[in-house]
């Protein structure tokens, strides 16, 4: 049996680590600007939260500097920073024994849908999951909140939903969305990030979601 029948997931710091092209991506938009990074860990606050925003309340770039910025960045993520990716420890594990158990899998990123999907390709995880909810190109849909919710909408009802993530936008986005989740300490947020948030459960790793959301 099961607790919970469908799950979505994260992607940046809980399937995937993808901190090493995505702070690339960011050095190689900032370097345009004639800002160098001594240390990259400094970068990894951008990971998980839309970029647009990031660069504006890391930078201090205006909307418009920023969405610059976010032009560049996908200049080198699109072709390169991409596959500088690898999974988690557990993940096609954890992902099959889901599936076995006939959860149903959802992808909800902030990472730009079509990204989402090329990376799912890449690494072999598609074939997981009934369908890949992310941000639009255009940066009109882009907040985790707003991306859950049109992900929410595609599920059958009377499904009984959880959401699993590393940072504090996917436990945010599960409250406004009425739905509980599971915080993941293998990524990039903290513990206290994750409680403080209102996460319904806190696991170490990939592999201890599965007694949350299966009943033995």
């Amino acid at each position: 049996m099961v607790r919970f029948d469908t799950v979505l997931f994260d992607l940046d710091g809980t399937l995937t680590d993808p901190s090493l092209g995505i702070t690339n991506s960011i050095m190689h938009a900032l370097a345009k600007r004639g800002i160098t990074v001594a240390e990259r860990s400094s970068l990894y606050k951008f990971i998980g939260p839309p970029l647009l925003d990031s660069f504006q309340k890391y930078c201090g770039f205006s909307e418009d500097e920023s969405k610059a910025a976010v032009a560049d960045y996908r200049e080198y993520f699109s072709t390169r920073g991409l596959f500088e990716n690898s999974l988690l420890d557990g993940c096609e594990e954890t992902l099959q024994t889901l599936k076995d158990a006939g959860c149903r899998l959802v992808l909800c990123t902030s990472k730009p849908e079509p990204y989402a999907l090329r990376i799912l390709e890449h690494f072999g995880l598609l074939r997981f999951f009934c369908s890949v909810w992310g941000a639009t190109m255009d940066g009109r849909l882009s907040r985790k909140d707003e991306i859950m919710a049109e992900a929410l909408k595609d599920l059958p009802a009377g499904c009984t939903p959880v959401m699993v993530g590393d940072r504090h936008h996917d436990i945010d986005g599960a409250c406004a969305n009425g739905i509980p989740s599971i915080g993941v300490l293998c990524g990039f947020g903290s513990e206290k990030e994750l409680r403080d948030s209102g996460a319904s459960f806190v696991v170490r790793s990939l592999r201890d979601i599965l007694p949350v959301v299966i009943e033995n």
